[in-house]
């Protein structure tokens, strides 16, 4: 049975002291209100992660994580971060290849393989993400462009590394844009990516491979999305700002 994962992306939200109180907040609330089995994971900028990772150390369903990490292991590279020290504070998880990655800093697919390498090198596990523009969608290649990225981003990985990867589907066109793709389409996606896996490793590998959605999930939307045959949870964005909305999309998961 593949885990459920529902993983809160801060990207640059929250000074130091607004960071705790949600963290606070979110682990109470779940403490409270959920009895589910879905992993929980979030994912501040790079100041708060070691308070975050010794917050929710004890936890029963939370983890941390990283927003990005360097493909170097270490060196003159001023301004990064390496999945090593990641992992040294605690935290068990990176986003690699988030889409505002790709598009503003002009990570490409050869570049996102390493830091996947990174990643695992350092006993961490990689959420991979994934996704196409509208202007790919609306062209009919959004299949196309999928298939480029898993290929070249994971497809160098063994059977067993492949085992701590995640892979996240957010249409670039539904991330911070109130548009959410509609469950069938989420789920058609997903289950491309899954006979992806398949074709490439085995019924195995892809029978265990999480995929979240991610795209503008919300509580009203996040039930519908969870009860796909191949929608294992969600990366949350703006949503996970906010202690009770992002509760709400856990405790929709079954």
């Amino acid at each position: 049975m593949r885990k459920k994962i529902v993983a809160g992306n801060w990207k640059m939200n929250k000074n130091f002291e607004e960071g705790m109180a949600l963290v606070t907040e979110i682990v109470g609330m779940l403490n409270d209100e959920y009895q589910g089995s879905a992993e929980v994971v979030l994912i501040p900028p790079f100041t708060h992660l070691n308070a975050v990772s010794r917050m929710v150390a004890e936890s029963k369903w939370v983890k941390s994580g990283a927003q990005n990490c360097s493909n170097h292991a270490s060196g003159a590279y001023t301004g990064e971060v390496s999945a090593a020290m990641i992992q040294s504070v605690g935290a068990q998880y990176v986003i690699v290849g988030h889409s505002e990655r790709r598009q503003y800093f002009n990570e490409h697919n050869d570049w996102l393989a390493r830091k996947v390498d990174a990643v695992l090198t350092n006993q961490l596990i990689a959420i991979y993400c994934c996704g196409e523009t509208l202007e790919e969608r609306e062209a009919g290649k959004h299949f196309e462009v999928l298939k480029e990225q898993i290929t070249q981003g994971l497809f160098h990985l063994t059977q067993e590394q492949m085992s701590n990867i995640v892979i996240a589907y957010e249409p670039v066109w539904a991330i911070g844009t109130g548009k959410t793709a509609s469950t069938q389409q989420a789920q058609e996606v997903h289950a491309f990516i899954r006979n992806l896996v398949k074709e490439k490793y085995n019924d195995t590998v892809a029978n265990e491979l999480t995929i979240q959605y991610g795209g503008s999930v919300k509580p009203e939307n996040a039930a519908e999305l969870f009860a796909s045959p191949d929608i294992d949870g969600a990366l949350v964005g703006g949503a996970a700002l906010q202690s009770r909305s992002f509760v709400d999309i856990v405790k929709a998961m079954p």
